[in-house]
């Protein structure tokens, strides 16, 4: 973790101060100035689904607006019940979090604390580590292979009896690659019984079907020590409305309930997680048009003699040959904004697609770097 991350951010409030012991992506990604109007900004830097919600659901959430002075109690277990047919469950093995990003922290304050420790990779999303870190915990980051994996023999090693939970995001962020399920699979077969495991699947939809990749819920293996959570940020377009959820045992999300903010769902969303839940032909084109996005991505790449790395998920991470940081702000002076660095990949950018035309300014604005006619060297 490199000493920028470590840091504190302060807010001033009049004599007071709040401390927050990990960064926001948004205000470490975001220029701080406040002459840049956000509907003038092209974002592709937080894997944001560009064309969601669907029309269905945009509707939901417009007539859910107005129960908007309701708690959404009655609707919670509706929601809970719906999640769970979806996966062929039962709504005891369902818990709801404000984002996929709370489910995280409760599972940190249900398996760690001083003297334990969290294995992740490194990058990876950075959500689990900062909760572990923030309770006093360890948090031990083994590199990705040179293919972009979970190392998870790595991973292994690093084991020991304190170590209360390994995270595996899959497909990984940033890296947009994927970790062969049989490996995960035997992976996890070597760990202690005390070590729980998050699969992080926020990005399944965009995976597609293939013998590297089955979903733990689609295909679900008989092990209590496991942790799949899930979010509607992504394909379903809902970022804003915060929703995400766990699948796991009714034990071990009775641990993590404990720590859940109370009335953590909001009226809106509720509403229109049911309805994107039904909404199977909205959600198959938002995945579409990424597969489309993604392959223009890919020529326009290829075009310009760069190879990033074979996504699959909604955003793709390559490497410039120059350092990030002054990428992302050739970027930003171009009111354009892209992922932020993620060491130990410190040549890299991760970019999430958008919409054709905001796509089309990307490559635009890549063209002005200085150096891209000399790229071809690099291979």
């Amino acid at each position: 973790m490199t000493s920028s991350r470590r840091d504190f951010l302060r807010f001033g409030l009049g004599a007071a101060t709040i401390s927050l012991p990990w960064p926001l992506e948004s205000l470490a990604t975001e220029p701080a100035s406040s002459s840049l109007n956000r509907d003038r900004l092209i974002l592709l830097y937080s894997n944001e689904n560009p064309y969601g919600p669907s029309s269905k659901v945009s509707d939901a959430i417009k007539s859910a607006a107005m129960s908007s002075n309701r708690y959404p109690r009655l609707e919670y277990h509706t929601l809970m019940e719906r999640i769970a047919t979806t996966h062929q469950t039962t709504s005891d093995r369902i818990l709801l979090g404000c984002g996929s990003t709370e489910i995280l922290r409760t599972s940190a304050c249900a398996f760690l604390g001083p003297g334990k420790q969290m294995i992740h990779a490194s990058p990876t999303f950075e959500a689990l580590e900062n909760y572990a870190r923030a309770i006093g915990s360890e948090a031990v980051g083994v590199p990705v292979t040179p293919a972009y994996a979970h190392d998870l023999e790595g991973m292994l090693k690093r084991v020991t009896a304190s170590t209360g939970l390994v995270y595996i995001c899959n497909p990984n962020n940033p890296t947009a690659s994927l970790t062969p399920r049989k490996d995960l699979e035997a992976f996890i077969a070597k760990l202690p019984q005390s070590t729980f495991v998050i699969i992080d699947e926020a990005y399944h939809h965009y995976a597609g079907t293939s013998d590297m990749y089955s979903s733990f819920l689609d295909r679900p293996v008989p092990d209590e020590r496991l942790i799949v959570t899930r979010t509607f940020s992504k394909v379903y377009g809902l970022a804003g409305l915060r929703l995400g959820y766990a699948v796991a045992s009714p034990k071990v999300l009775q641990k993590m309930h404990k720590f859940t903010t109370e009335d953590n769902i909001n009226a809106i969303i509720t509403q229109a997680a049911l309805v994107a839940l039904d909404d199977a032909d909205g959600m198959m084109e938002f995945v579409q048009r990424n597969e489309n996005d993604r392959q223009e991505f890919f020529n326009q790449a290829m075009a310009r003699a760069l190879k990033p790395i074979d996504s699959h998920a909604n955003f793709i991470m390559m490497n410039t040959f120059h350092p990030a940081g002054d990428v992302i702000d050739h970027f930003r002076k171009n009111k354009i904004l892209i992922g932020r660095h993620f060491p130990p990949m410190d040549t890299f950018i991760r970019v999430s697609l958008g919409r054709p035309e905001e796509m089309a300014a990307f490559w635009q604005t890549w063209d002005l770097l200085p150096w891209t006619k000399n790229i071809m060297m690099h291979h």
